[in-house]
């Protein structure tokens, strides 16, 4: 029997009262204008019975071709491969001018907004031959700081158009990580060993807001039921501010957390509330806490404030260690981490949904940064800058 991938003859696909018709002999008293259209018209119905269903082709995306991101998008860079990111800020009196801060003495600045961006020299910077990390930088109205490691602190009072370095004590407690402008000629500044300092004459002298150093607080405490205490090898792995000047800081091996706000005398040791250690932890808009673990998982604090009661939210890392959290608004947040890991939650942090596009950035994203609603960056290694388009 034919199948309908044979080529058959006509007459035997045909039923048989069309076949008489086809092949009994007419006469000719009509037109053969209108036998051959009749004709015609039964093969076509015939051949459009038999042929293989035919449908539209889909191109097939290149394995090359890399998908823009929903509401993100990749901004090209002057700078070495191998560069890491580290901290970004805008000048408030004038949104489109800003600052980004990186690994191997990498200073850039933008004049549209963070579109483009260029390499920026900074004399007083490049004096000494070192090969600076900045790694923080703060800008209120046109007064702006810059600090890196080794030890280097740079002030500017006209937005950025000149910077002038500001000596420092040899004797500062650790490396500086973190520094918030937080009024004319005003500073709040952080060392990875906890101290903290303030200045209200442009940097020349800078007053403790600790009484002591965290190794020292926990050499007084150490007794005091904190796990992980007794290991504790000086320095801070992560430390964030809050808009409210409150401070959450990760031990270096993630055992433990501190936090500090402003008045208390020394930081307060916490346990950790998870069984794995403890990645990064920061502020949500809310005023509670978000915290990351080792190989993926993200906490939230019940309610608002300093508390050791989290409770685990659903995430999709595929596995990969998720490095910070940042939030656009009450509800909104995006969480950032290794191999292009970039997840969304729009219910202030309960779930999370995995925005797939970026799967195929070769890189760590290591800070999530919102200034604002409609300014957001991300910042990983091998120079990727990711700028939101939403």
């Amino acid at each position: 029997m034919a199948t309908a991938s044979t080529a058959a003859p006509l007459h035997l696909l045909l039923s048989s009262s069309r076949r008489r018709r086809l092949l009994a002999p007419r006469a000719h008293n009509d037109s053969t204008t209108t036998g051959r259209r009749r004709f015609i018209a039964d093969t076509a119905a015939v051949a459009a019975a038999v042929a293989p269903l035919v449908l539209p082709r889909t191109p097939l995306a290149r394995a090359d071709q890399t998908p823009s991101l929903s509401e993100w998008e990749r901004v090209l860079l002057p700078i070495d491969p191998g560069v890491v990111l580290l901290d970004i800020a805008f000048v408030p009196d004038d949104p489109s001018h800003g600052f980004l801060l990186g690994t191997r003495q990498t200073i850039l600045e933008t004049k549209d907004g963070g579109n483009t961006w260029s390499p920026r020299s900074i004399a007083s910077a490049e004096d000494e031959d070192f090969n600076y990390r900045f790694n923080s930088v703060s800008f209120m109205g046109k007064e702006g700081w810059i600090i890196g490691k080794p030890a280097i602190l740079l002030h500017t009072s006209d937005a950025g158009d000149s910077w002038e370095r500001i000596p420092l004590s040899a004797q500062l407690p650790g490396n500086m990580v973190y520094i918030k402008a937080t009024g004319e000629q005003s500073a709040e500044m952080v060392t990875d060993e906890g101290a903290i300092y303030v200045t209200s004459n442009r940097g020349y002298n800078w007053k403790a807001a600790v009484q002591e150093t965290v190794s020292a607080t926990l050499n007084r405490t150490v007794s005091s039921g904190i796990s992980g205490a007794s290991y504790y090898t000086g320095t801070f792995n992560t430390v964030n501010r809050s808009p409210d000047g409150r401070y959450v800081a990760v031990s270096s091996r993630g055992n433990f957390y501190l936090t500090w706000e402003p008045g208390q005398p020394f930081w307060q040791p916490h346990n950790r509330a998870v069984a794995r250690r403890i990645q990064n932890m920061g502020w949500r808009a809310d005023g509670g806490l978000w915290l990351l673990v080792r190989g993926g998982g993200l906490f939230l604090s019940k309610g608002s404030g300093i508390t050791e009661d989290f409770e685990e939210a659903s995430v999709q890392s595929r596995g990969f260690g998720l490095l910070d959290v940042g939030y656009r608004s009450v509800d909104e947040a995006w969480a950032a981490g290794g191999s292009g890991v970039l997840l969304k939650t729009t219910n202030g942090g309960k779930n999370w949904v995995r925005d797939k596009a970026a799967d195929n950035i070769a890189a760590n994203l290591y800070s999530v940064k919102f200034l604002g609603d409609s300014r957001g960056f991300v910042l990983g290694n091998d120079g990727v800058l990711l700028r939101y388009v939403g």
